[in-house]
């Protein structure tokens, strides 16, 4: 079930275009929205996309990935092991704004008459542009154009250039250029909205974050360094300007903790732009003292003043040459095709924003576009966003997988918290600590262990590195598996259960033998037996170093043999299908079609003992094990469960569309396959959970390409062979993807007429295609008619 209708954002202000996001003028229903369908980032900065001149604008940001503050999380009802600390990104300060005024009237949007308006987000370029002509009160014309990116090469480096002209008359003109920390003091002109009851949200500080360590002002630049109130982190924001005219001017400028400005105060004349190059940097550091990280802001201004604003844009369009060489996915969807292609793109182009930089970090849930779910990370990278990674920056995914295992010795000690030998990774967390206070829909999700498992094993099946399995996967593998082998226990049955668990559908909450936490559990400790017989074969030093220092013995790896073969999973005989777990089906089932539209999601309307009573799913949950483990069900299995938990599935989680379109697909469901598919592709765009003010659902953004390529193309890669089964829909045209495998670059390209796959690099590849095996090699492509293959 859907709960919204998708309705694409209005044509005529946001028209079709393959390749950009266009605005052809500042709406103001839209503007909350627009803040996030037009922020930039590199997946270490990120900002929102905010008018330069500051105004209207109703949640500016800008974030550095990682950068937290602490605060104690206060229970009214205390029990042990609860989480302790919540962490929150913080919001930085804003170096996007450059106010203008012309004889003195400040520019403001909403209000101004504007003539050729278009903001666009190009994303070949990797550039916000934005230009239009402003009439002003007096009768002037002034032409206004306005360019940002943040830096795919450097990745602390932010770049605005901002330029105004005269187009008929000469006049006084100033534009003040401003750092704002808005975190602590929020414009007078900008008023705060009442907070809505949404836990999703972040927390509100009840104290000054930032506080000012350092400061110094050199000619037209400002280097600042700040201190976070609890959790200690150090912050150095530095920026400076390039100013490029032929009217005569004069500067001015002041520097504070939560203002600091350069005022360009010109006679303007018709004709001669008025042009300020701004650039900002960030520096953060757990441990390196603000007026360091203030150096350092210095030395990249340096470069990125020397260099110029020229040589950024020439670097972002090589690295966005990279990125789509690998990542674009063209698709010919009847006559909606350049709105569908536009939409794809903008989803895959949030994956590279949030990822291309994420280093020594993972990636949060909304990306670095916003400051819902505090800028966590969630098992959503692992199990939305890595598979893309894998697939196309196999680098990238590889950061985050060592990201993960940096984190062990924490996961080790939660481990301990709760009873349990091995590890327990966080369910929501940003230095490694669990940040979740809602135990039953946080902790009790310990499906988070098997979820990075399963990254860590797409990973070495898709790109065949031992090096990372031994360096850290193995790792995480054997700990994990520790965990669930202590976690369980064997029934009177005799079989391996576990008990007191939370799936991914966050509606039905500890509970016992939740289908796909058994199931997941039953992958992590296979493959963290078969990691370790495949590191005996292949890497056999490593593999001695690492079991002598883990501690790990042939008894207790048949331990997690014989408790994966004993697995329980539940079954329902009479309906041939999986329930959700052991007591799932016993519960009432909730009448989504007597539910008021206006109730939805239903965790902002009810109590969740209410939702917890019914047979109600947030998010798919088995639906998403037979994907994620697909050789566990048979065909039949598949078509039933899907059939059943489908009328059951409210859609109010946005991870949940993309995987059941993918399952629709394969079962043969095409109808719903669309339908999903069109939902999880328009989440943010349309947006179809109504908070997409808050940020970008990156993992739903992972899930459209996912439902390209695994549902729609139909590539699979168990045991790290590589097979494909097109399911393209009767209303498409044409479906084509690149794909890296194993040191392999691909080019597969599916029409009705034909299945096509080009291996354009690398050494001979055998893949299956329609369930027959063929051999790949450089220069031979490869093409099919659909029914021959088998």
């Amino acid at each position: 079930m859907l709960a919204r209708e998708v309705i694409p954002p209005p044509e005529h202000i946001y028209p079709p275009d393959e390749w950009r996001l266009v605005e052809t003028r500042p709406d103001a229903d839209w503007i909350d929205r627009a803040e996030t369908m037009y922020a930039l980032g590199n997946g270490f900065l990120g900002i929102r996309g905010s008018f330069e001149e500051g105004r209207p604008s109703l949640s500016p940001g800008t974030f550095v990935n990682g950068f937290h503050e602490t605060w104690p999380i206060s229970y009214p009802e205390e029990a042990y092991g609860l989480a302790r600390t919540g962490q929150t990104i913080v919001n930085v300060p804003d170096a996007t704004v450059l106010r203008l005024y012309v004889d003195d009237e400040p520019l403001y949007l909403p209000v101004a008459r504007l003539e050729g308006y278009q903001r666009v987000l190009d994303m070949r370029e990797g550039v916000l542009w934005r230009e239009f002509t402003w009439s002003t009160p007096s009768g002037k014309h002034v032409r206004v154009r306005s360019q940002r990116l943040v830096s795919l090469e450097h990745r602390h480096l932010a770049a605005f250039l901002y330029e105004v002209t005269l187009e008929d008359h000469p006049a006084p003109v100033s534009i003040s250029s401003q750092l704002l920390n808005r975190q602590d003091a929020k414009p007078a002109d900008e008023p705060r909205s009442d907070r809505p009851l949404d836990p999703r949200l972040a927390q509100d500080f009840d104290h000054r974050v930032l506080n000012l360590e350092h400061q110094h002002l050199e000619d037209k630049r400002f280097l600042l360094g700040y201190r976070t109130a609890n959790s200690r982190m150090t912050l150095g924001v530095g920026v400076d300007h390039v100013i490029e005219t032929d009217c005569a001017h004069e500067l001015e400028s002041e520097i504070g903790e939560d203002m600091s400005k350069l005022v360009v105060n010109a006679d303007a004349e018709p004709g001669k732009p008025i042009r300020v190059i701004k650039y900002a940097t960030y520096q953060t550091s757990r441990t390196v003292p603000a007026r360091e990280l203030g150096d350092r802001c210095r030395r990249t201004l340096r470069r990125a003043t020397r260099d110029g604003f020229g040589a950024l844009r020439r670097t972002q369009r090589e690295h966005l040459d990279r990125f789509w060489h690998r990542a674009d996915v063209q698709a010919s969807v009847g006559s909606d095709r350049i709105r569908t292609q536009q939409a794809i793109r903008w989803n895959v182009f949030q994956l590279g924003q949030a990822s291309w930089r994420a280093e020594g970090a993972s990636i949060p849930a909304k990306g670095l576009s916003g400051q819902a779910y505090e800028g966590h990370y969630f098992w959503d990278t692992e199990v939305y966003v890595l598979p893309f990674l894998a697939y196309t920056q196999p680098r990238i995914a590889r950061n985050i997988l060592r990201f993960r295992h940096s984190m062990l010795d924490r996961a080790r000690k939660r481990a301990r918290e709760l009873s349990q030998e091995g590890a327990l990774f966080p369910w929501r967390t940003i230095n490694g600590e669990e940040a979740s206070a809602f135990y039953a829909a946080g902790t009790a999700q310990y499906h988070i262990n098997a979820d990075i498992a399963y990254a860590v094993r797409k990973y070495v099946d898709v790109r065949g590195d031992y090096g990372l399995l031994a360096e850290a996967g193995a790792a995480i593998l054997v700990e994990t598996a520790r965990m669930w082998a202590d976690l369980g226990f064997y029934g009177r049955d005799g079989r391996f259960h576990i008990h007191s668990v939370t799936g991914p559908d966050e509606y039905t909450t500890v509970v016992n033998d939740n289908t796909f936490t058994n199931l997941m559990a039953r992958m992590n400790l296979s493959y963290a037996a078969q990691a370790l017989d495949l590191l005996a074969r292949e890497r056999r030093k490593e593999h001695r170093a690492l079991v002598a220092d883990l501690g790990v013995t042939d008894e207790e790896v048949a331990r997690w043999r014989e408790a994966a073969e004993a697995m329980y999973v539940p079954y329902d005989e009479p309906l041939g299908m999986n329930p959700q777990d052991e007591s799932f089906l016993d519960r009432e089932v909730w009448d989504l079609e007597a539910t008021p539209g206006d109730h939805f999601p239903l965790l902002l309307h009810y109590h969740p003992l209410v939702i917890y009573r019914y047979q109600v799913l947030k998010q798919a949950d088995v639906v998403l094990a037979m994907f994620l483990l697909g050789d566990e069900f048979t065909a039949e299995e598949k078509r039933r469960n899907f059939d059943y938990y489908d009328p059951l599935t409210t859609g109010d989680s946005s991870l949940s569309a993309c995987m059941q379109s993918i399952v629709a697909a394969e079962i043969g469901h095409e109808a719903k396959a669309c339908e999903y598919f069109e939902y999880a592709l328009m989440m943010d765009l349309a947006d179809l959970a109504g908070n997409v003010s808050d940020g970008i659902h990156i993992a739903s953004a992972g899930g459209v390409w996912q439902t390209l390529v695994f549902g729609f193309g139909g590539v699979r890669d168990s045991g790290g062979r590589l097979s494909l089964t097109p399911r393209l829909p009767s209303g498409w045209q044409r479906l084509a993807f690149p794909l890296r495998f194993q040191d392999r670059q691909l080019q597969v390209e599916v029409t009705h007429q034909h299945r096509r796959v080009t291996l354009e690099e690398g050494e001979p590849l055998t893949i299956t295609l329609d369930g027959r095996a063929y051999e790949l090699e450089v220069g031979e492509p490869l093409e099919v008619v659909p029914g021959e293959a088998s």
